[in-house]
């Protein structure tokens, strides 16, 4: 059926080319001939005989052309319609899109450009050809070559409205976690602090109030520990890990796990110091420098160290107590003892009363950063 159809047009293209080229020719027939009958109007859109005759013939000749070369034709038409669909079923869809628009544009700019030097005399006629050839051919070519960078050009502005989109979901989330977190006391533990376990005791003490918040990658730094080859890291980081899980189970205190995160920072501790801004708590630690980090943050720090140093008992020169001298001091004769809380005593000529339990009586006691030191003698009998 479809070859019957196109059989039928291409006859009556080529019947009605015939009978146009034709009728170029009826002059020159005119001329040759030279009869009046040929010149006699026929009254129909002004044609002569002559014309008539040319039109007739050139259309029965491009008949006869159209009947007989139709079918070659045909095969050809076929033979180039797979031809192209092949191209383009090799191409992949976005390029094939790329490269229609490109043409369209392409002709539109050909099409105004043409009109402009249409008036040409001579050649004007056939510019809009080729510019539509040329200008067809460079917006297929530029639009396939560049269709990412061109995609990427028109995507700009949905972009930009999701990243703006995206921050103020983002600043809303951290608004909301303030709010939240302005109805509890986050205290925001650190690897150290868990580590040391001392906090558990505070824990069980009653002292320390609200929620202990512990963060993920806190937790990950554990499990880091604890999986070293490093036979003291991995004591440490599984000491770490059952002190989390005693502080769940017995010590009665609240305990979340955020899973909050700041890709953008590195560093453990300066995500402790910034978490501990957004939810606005404040961070448990024993680390002298992120003590000092977090102070110049404005974070407010439970350091477990000050803590201890608060609490140990405050001694009085000339105030006496009985200790067990357990190794020799740093000078000469120099005992030293221990209390219970660790507090060091340094007993002068006290290295001769070694492993013995005797009175001593307090001279001086000095605070360092390490600790408090009490200095003493034997007391008299």
């Amino acid at each position: 059926m479809l070859d019957k159809v196109l059989r039928f047009f291409i006859t009556a293209f080529l019947v009605i080319a015939g009978g146009a080229l034709m009728q170029l020719a009826s002059p020159v027939l005119t001329l040759f001939i030279g009869t009046e009958i040929l010149r006699m109007d026929m009254g129909i859109f002004k044609m002569t005989l002559a014309s008539l005759l040319c039109i007739l013939i050139g259309a029965l000749i491009g008949g006869a052309v159209g009947a007989f070369s139709s079918p070659y034709l045909i095969r050809k038409l076929k033979g180039f319609t797979v031809w192209v669909e092949n191209q383009l079923n090799k191409m992949p869809t976005h390029d094939v899109i790329a490269g229609a628009t490109g043409l369209a544009i392409g002709l539109i700019i050909a099409n105004l450009l043409g009109t402009a030097f249409a008036k040409i005399p001579i050649v004007g006629n056939y510019i809009p050809v080729i510019f539509s050839i040329v200008l067809g051919y460079l917006g297929i070519h530029i639009t396939i070559k560049k269709r990412k960078e061109i995609a990427d050009m028109f995507d700009v502005v949905p972009r930009t409205l999701k990243e703006i989109s995206k921050n103020r979901a983002e600043k809303a989330a951290t608004e909301k976690e303030r709010k939240d977190a302005a109805g509890t006391l986050y205290k925001v533990l650190d690897t150290s602090v868990i580590i040391d376990g001392r906090v558990a005791d505070i824990c069980d003490t009653g002292f320390l109030e609200g929620t202990l918040l512990i963060p993920g990658f806190v937790l990950q730094e554990l499990q880091h520990i604890a999986d070293s080859a490093d036979a003291l890291k991995r004591t440490r980081g599984r000491r770490g890990l059952d002190i989390l899980q005693k502080i769940r189970e017995e010590k009665g205190m609240r305990v979340e796990i955020t899973n909050r995160d700041f890709p953008e920072i590195a560093e453990v501790d300066s995500k402790l110091v910034r978490l501990a801004q957004v939810v606005g708590g404040k961070l448990v630690t024993n680390d002298y420098n992120l003590n000092k980090v977090a102070a110049l943050r404005g974070v407010p720090v439970l350091n477990i160290n000050e803590l201890s140093n608060a609490v140990k008992p405050v001694v009085i020169p000339g105030e006496t107590m009985e200790v067990t001298v357990v190794k020799d001091g740093k000078e000469y004769g120099q005992g030293v003892a221990y209390l219970d809380d660790g507090t060091m005593i340094v007993i002068e000529d006290g290295r001769r009363h070694m492993n013995e339990s005797i009175q001593v009586e307090v001279t001086s006691a000095l605070q360092t950063a390490a600790g408090r030191m009490i200095f003493a003698k034997p007391a008299r009998v």
